[in-house]
C-alpha cells in the first residue's frame, strides 16, 4: 500500500522533521525533540498536524438513526455544536475504534454529523456505515473525507490566546462544543477537544487551505511524539495500542469506558455490553508507576509480586512532566485498586510497580 502524507508534509521536512509511519500515513514524529514539545504543550502552548486522522460526514433523513446504531453514545441527545465521545463496536460489544463525533449544522434541512475514527480506518469505517446503512434500509450519504480535508490541533494554557491572535476568540466554547470560525482568514470548523489533558482546539479545514492556517501560527511545532507522551500521562487510550480488535478486543468495560456507554438506542454490540454492565468483567485497565529504574514498553509482562504473569503493557513511556516511568495494562480486577503492587519485566528484569489512580496528571 502506497503510504499517504498529510498536505504540509513539505512544510514539516522544511522544518527539518523527522518522520514515522502511522495508520499507513508519514507523519512527523519530533521537530525540536519530543520533551520540549511536550514541555510547551504543558508550559504555553504547541500546534500539531493530525491529518492523518480519519474524517467521514454523515447527512441524510436517517442520519441520526444510523450514527446512534453504530455508536455507543447517545447521538440523539446532540445539538448542532455538540461533541461526543463514542466507540465503534462489534456484535461482541469488542471496540472496533474510538472516535469524536461532532453534530454540524443541517446539510440541505437534514441532519449532519462529522466523526473522526483513528488512522487508516476510513475505509473500514466507510464500508461499515454503508453496509449497515442499506442492511437496515436507512437513507444517509457517507462521505469519506480523509485527505480532502486537514485537522490541525493547538493545545495547552494558551492555545485560546494564540487561536484569538489569528482569528476570531473561540473562548466561548465550552468543553466539547464546537463552531464554525474564522482562522487566519480560512473559514475552519474549531472544537474545543484535544489529547493531550489541556485546554485547547482541534480544527478541521479544506486541505488546500491548511498551509495559511498552520503558517499564521508562532508556537512550537509538535510531533506524535509528544502527543503520546502528553496523552498517556492524561490517562488517554490509543486505539490499536490499548485495544486491538483482532490483537487485544476490549470492550468499553474492560478499557474503563463505560461513559461512553448509554443504552437508549439499539447500537451494535448493546446486548453483549449490558450483560457486562450486569455481570462485571474479568479484566480491567489500570495505570501504574515503576518504582524502579527502568521504562515500561508494549507486551512487557505485568506481575504478581509473587512472579505470576497477570498481563501486558499496553502502553508505556518515561513522563517528562512527572519524571517516572508510567504505562498503562489489562489485569485481573482483582489487582485495579490504586496502590496495588505489581512487577513489569524491562528486559527480562522484574521492576516493581504501583497501580496509579488515572488519569496521572490532573
Amino acid at each position: 500500500m502506497t503510504e499517504r502524507t498529510p498536505p504540509l508534509h513539505d512544510e514539516h521536512r522544511g522544518a527539518d522533521a523527522e518522520f514515522t509511519d502511522f495508520g499507513g500515513w508519514s507523519m512527523p514524529v519530533e521537530f525540536a525533540g519530543i520533551r520540549a514539545e511536550h514541555e510547551a504543550v504543558r508550559d504555553a502552548v504547541g500546534r500539531f498536524d493530525v491529518s492523518h486522522m480519519s474524517q467521514l460526514v454523515v447527512s441524510g433523513p436517517d442520519a441520526t438513526e444510523l450514527m446512534d446504531r453504530l455508536t455507543t453514545n447517545d447521538v440523539a441527545s446532540l445539538e448542532v455544536g455538540d461533541a461526543q465521545y463514542a466507540a465503534i463496536t462489534d456484535e461482541r460489544g469488542v471496540m472496533l475504534d474510538d472516535t469524536v463525533v461532532y453534530r454540524l449544522p443541517d446539510r440541505r434541512a437534514q441532519p449532519t454529523y462529522r466523526f473522526v475514527p483513528n488512522a487508516g480506518h476510513d475505509e473500514q469505517m466507510v464500508e461499515r456505515w454503508q453496509h449497515h446503512r442499506d442492511q437496515w434500509g436507512l437513507a444517509a450519504e457517507v462521505d469519506d473525507r480523509t485527505g480532502e480535508d486537514a485537522m490541525l490541533a493547538i493545545q495547552g494554557p494558551e492555545a485560546l490566546d494564540t487561536m484569538a491572535e489569528i482569528g476570531e476568540d473561540v473562548s466561548d466554547l465550552d468543553r466539547f462544543e464546537a463552531r464554525w470560525a474564522d482562522v487566519a482568514g480560512v473559514e475552519c470548523w474549531v472544537a474545543r477537544t484535544g489529547y493531550t489533558g489541556e485546554d485547547g482546539v482541534e480544527l478541521i479545514c479544506p486541505a488546500a487551505t491548511v498551509s495559511t492556517v498552520w503558517s499564521a501560527m508562532d508556537c512550537q511545532r509538535c510531533g506524535l511524539g509528544a502527543r503520546d507522551t502528553l496523552r498517556l500521562e492524561a490517562g488517554l487510550l490509543l486505539s490499536g495500542e490499548d485495544f486491538d480488535a483482532e490483537d487485544n478486543p476490549r470492550t468499553p468495560y474492560e478499557a474503563d469506558l463505560d461513559f461512553i456507554v448509554d443504552f437508549g438506542s439499539e447500537f451494535v454490540g448493546l446486548d453483549a455490553l449490558a450483560e457486562q454492565a450486569e455481570e462485571g468483567v474479568a479484566e480491567r485497565i489500570v495505570g501504574f508507576q515503576l518504582e524502579e529504574r527502568g521504562v515500561p514498553r508494549h507486551g512487557y509482562t505485568i506481575e504478581t509480586p509473587d512472579g505470576e504473569a497477570i498481563g501486558e503493557v499496553t502502553s508505556g513511556t518515561m513522563s517528562p512532566t512527572l519524571d517516572e516511568a508510567i504505562g498503562l495494562g489489562y489485569v485481573p480486577v482483582d489487582y485495579v485498586e490504586p496502590g496495588t503492587e505489581l512487577r513489569v519485566v524491562v528486559r527480562d528484569d522484574p521492576k516493581a510497580a504501583t497501580v496509579r489512580e488515572l488519569p496521572f496528571l490532573e
